[in-house]
């Protein structure tokens, strides 16, 4: 019987692969403006050569270590690595969830806030995650049942992050951010709007995985978007229910409709206030 894969091993192997990719995306990026190569959901939503080429980077690194598992990334989709190609039944049950840039359109012009997010499943359920967000050189990391943890860079002691609830809502700092779809973004505006009216104020920094980092360190209060993928949820959100957050959707699970996040004693109450909001 095959062991078990080593949540540790795994937060290592990706922590390795988010450090060489968030150099490379360092070195790459030119000054000024960068070029984007092609849009996605929308004609506001871009993929840079770069974003494909840290994607890649990323795949080969890992898939030479294990090459049995999947891949699942933003650009790029689901891959195999050879092992499973060659026999499904032979395959890993460890699938990573990669996003190379997240926060690409800050990194086109040129905005400090995006990152590389690296999270690691084993049979459907996140157990290793690291975000390195790339202009400030800190690093994320958590491993289920683990806690979660900040370094200031590679040479800094790790720090054990504990979120830190409001004493109300009327002083929350709440994180959101807006789907390029227009008539989903009119909806959103719409609840920003209604929210903005009951919280100390809004913050759209670009990236989701930061935002969840925010929220676990007690940066941010709350976070609140529509329009997630698994890429944006999983290391961010493994990391932030480590460290006391509850990150859930309005039915269950946080998924593409919606995704909340809160410390735990302001979670039940930040949530009816989304619905109210009309979220």
């Amino acid at each position: 019987m095959t062991a078990r894969p080593d949540p540790e091993a795994l937060l290592t192997l990706g922590l390795v692969t988010a450090r060489a990719a968030a150099a490379f995306v360092r070195e790459r990026r030119p000054d000024g403006r960068v070029d984007v190569a092609a849009t996605k959901s929308s004609p506001t939503d871009p993929v840079t050569e770069i974003d494909r080429a840290t994607e890649q980077l990323i795949r080969s690194t890992i898939l030479a270590e294990r090459p049995g598992d999947t891949i699942l990334g933003e650009e790029g989709g689901a891959i195999l690595g050879e092992e499973r190609r060659e026999s499904e039944t032979a395959g890993s049950p460890v699938r990573w969830v990669v996003d190379p840039i997240d926060g690409t359109v800050n990194f086109v012009y040129g905005l400090p806030q995006y990152a590389v997010a690296i999270a690691a499943e084993v049979d459907g359920v996140v157990e290793a995650g690291c975000v390195i967000d790339v202009a400030a050189g800190h690093e994320y990391t958590a491993v289920r049942g683990g806690g979660s943890y900040w370094r200031a860079s590679p040479s800094r002691e790790a720090v054990r992050l504990s979120a830190v609830a409001p004493v109300s809502a009327s002083q929350a700092l709440v994180a959101t951010g807006f789907n390029y779809v227009p008539e989903v973004r009119a909806r959103q505006a719409q609840a920003v709007a209604r929210l903005l009216l009951d919280v100390r104020d809004i913050r759209r920094t670009g990236s989701a995985a930061l935002d969840l980092c925010a929220v676990a360190a007690g940066r941010l209060d709350a976070y609140v978007e529509q329009g997630l993928a698994p890429w944006d949820l999983a290391a961010g959100g493994l990391i932030a229910r480590e460290a006391g957050v509850v990150v859930t959707g309005l039915d269950g699970p946080a998924d593409e409709r919606l995704a909340v996040a809160a410390p735990e004693a302001f979670a039940e109450e930040f949530l009816r206030l989304v619905r109210a909001c009309g979220f």
